[in-house]
């Protein structure tokens, strides 16, 4: 396959990729590699194994059944599914949002330090309200591409400069290794790579790509799995490079600094790491804000259409039918243009900038480490039910190897979720 028809065959994955590789999970990363050094690089690669077995059953139920996950949690599942979903999703957004911003505006003071990183984080949040507001899927799509483009390259290109010794880079990603006290950041980082509710969001670029059948399973899974393995080469890439900086020199970073205190690192060894890896970091965290905001409002939407009885995909399915029928059709309503989605896409880029003035309120974290802590057992809990219904999914349920995969995500997401709980209300 020539490389023009692979890049017109993928492209929701990409945007997969790109809007769940954000900022926690490059400070995760930092945090490992500064305190471990390359022994653990193997972290990265499983979580991006366990997100693409959680992506690929959300792709399959969606092209089995002709409905999406959110579809099949409201319409098959008991009501408080529906209530806990509306929660974490409101929840979710207002800090995730505040996240988001911040870490745009950081990344880019950094580049440009004459403009500050809070005014930085609103120049972001708005562009991308109105890149979302007047464009399309295509030009989405594209832009992702050229997102995950400039992550790859800035962050391969600086760890090819930093010169992480190959064998031992090997060893690590060959034999995994758990040294002392290093259990709980290890697996932040396997449940860190790759995104979370982002991963509702390949429902509704399946659809905008036109995958609606069965049949384009198999380009689904191409799709994901390349997503998937740049997701995986930049944790190692960031992993390694933590490594032979800040572990290096007996450095140990936390919280949202760790990618700008790797990259002073990188800058004191000469050479052009340091500007490459700014400029991945902040095509990482800009790709994962524009993601957001242009799909997470399809969540909501959808929520809203389905509590009233309606369809939120009705566009979609009528320009697929008239597609595959070649007839004109009707003129159904575009999702991204309902006040619905508009309303929801102003909510992610306006309040939570209030986040940038203040801490975050005790309560709110506490909340969301609660409420958020289960989402990603319960995706995989629910996956693992659903994908297992010969009813619902006849020839294209779970086998043993995915079944396998779902229970490992489900049991390494609870114990995840129960550690996160326990540590944010004990504190």
């Amino acid at each position: 396959m020539s490389r023009g028809r692979l890049l017109s065959r993928i492209g929701p994955g990409i945007a997969v990729a790109a809007t769940g590789v954000g900022a926690g999970d490059i400070v995760s990363a930092a945090v490992a590699g500064s305190r471990f050094g390359l022994v653990v690089v193997w972290a990265a690669l499983l979580g991006a194994l366990l997100k693409f077995i959680l992506a690929e059953g959300v792709a399959r139920w969606q092209l089995a059944t002709g409905t999406t996950i959110l579809e099949g949690w409201i319409t098959r599942l008991a009501r408080p599914v529906r209530i806990y979903f509306l929660i974490y999703m409101i929840i979710w957004s207002f800090v995730v949002g505040g996240a988001l911003i911040s870490a745009c505006g950081l990344a880019a003071h950094a580049l440009a330090p004459g403009v500050s990183y809070i005014a930085w984080g609103w120049i972001h949040s708005l562009v991308a309200v109105v890149f979302v507001w007047f464009g399309r899927y295509t030009l989405f799509e594209n832009a992702m591409k050229l997102f995950v483009g400039m992550m790859f390259v800035g962050i391969v290109a600086s760890f090819a400069q930093a010169g992480v010794p190959i064998g031992e880079l090997m060893r690590g990603l060959t034999v995994p290794r758990v040294p002392s006290g290093s259990i709980g950041l290890l697996l932040a980082v396997i449940g860190g790579v790759g995104g979370t509710i982002t991963l509702l969001s390949y429902s509704y670029w399946l659809r905008e790509k036109g995958w609606n059948e069965a049949r384009h399973l198999p380009f689904a899974r191409l799709d994901l799995g390349l997503a998937y393995l740049v997701t995986g080469i930049f944790g190692v890439a960031t992993i390694s490079l933590a490594a032979v900086t800040l572990f290096a020199a007996g450095i140990e970073v936390e919280g949202r600094n760790a990618a700008l205190r790797m990259a002073e690192m990188l800058g004191e060894r000469g050479g052009m790491a340091s500007r490459l890896f700014l400029i991945g970091f902040w095509g990482a965290v800009a790709s994962s804000l524009v993601g957001v905001w242009q799909s997470v409002p399809y969540l909501y939407t959808e929520y809203v259409r389905l509590a009233r009885g309606g369809d939120v995909f009705a566009a979609q399915k009528s320009r697929s039918a008239r597609a595959r029928s070649g007839g004109p059709g009707g003129t159904p309503v575009d999702p991204t243009r309902t006040v619905h989605y508009r309303v929801y896409l102003l909510y992610l880029a306006i309040p939570p900038i209030a986040l940038l003035y203040m801490a975050k309120p005790v309560w709110l974290v506490i909340l969301y480490a609660v409420v958020g802590s289960f989402f990603m057992p319960f995706l995989a809990g629910t996956l693992l039910y659903m994908l297992n219904r010969r009813e619902w999914m006849g020839t294209h349920r779970n086998g043993i190897p995915a079944n396998a995969g779902l229970a490992f995500a489900l049991g390494l997401f609870a114990y995840l979720a129960i550690a996160e709980i326990v540590k944010r209300v004990g504190s």
